[in-house]
């Protein structure tokens, strides 16, 4: 595999998802499901399929931080990354997935800019862009389509 890196990132971003479900039991489906547009990264990667792995790596992180300050989430992040330099943390189980989302934005961010950096490399003007953007976003609009479903039926009335 020869985008190594991007390959890293997609697999540590998976990882945090995971360790997410792990702090968020009730929510392991939605965590899993997560977890799955960055193994799909990883395997496009793998079957020499880069233009749609770049593309999805810029695309599907770009979307999970404009949802995430959307919904506060980012938020209670940030809250969170001050206590670890302004001490007694007070150490909640939400401050701890506050915390898990702080790395997954800044892996996300790296994701974004590696992933854009060899786009532009490889690929900037060769034709492929406008389709491959919308065959991505059409993925993309899909993908969190069904996430937004998935938690809304999750925390929806019982």
């Amino acid at each position: 595999m020869v985008h190594r890196g991007i390959a890293t990132l997609a697999g540590l971003l998976m990882l945090c998802y995971m360790f997410l479900s792990h702090l968020e039991p009730d929510f392991f489906l939605l965590h899993l499901y997560q977890s799955l547009i960055y193994l799909v990264i990883i395997l496009m990667l793998f079957y020499f399929e880069d233009h749609y792995a770049y593309m999805l790596g810029m695309m599907a992180p770009t979307v999970w931080i404009v949802m995430s300050l959307s919904t506060g989430l980012m938020g209670m992040a940030l809250r969170q990354v001050k206590w670890i330099f302004f001490p007694p943390y007070p150490g909640h189980k939400a401050d701890a997935v506050a915390l898990m989302a702080a790395v997954t934005a800044v892996l996300a961010v790296l994701m974004i800019g590696f992933c854009a950096y060899r786009w532009k490399r490889e690929f900037a003007g060769m034709g492929r862009g406008l389709s491959t953007f919308f065959v991505s976003l059409g993925v993309i609009v899909v993908y969190y389509g069904v996430l937004v479903f998935l938690f809304t039926k999750m925390i929806g009335p019982r």
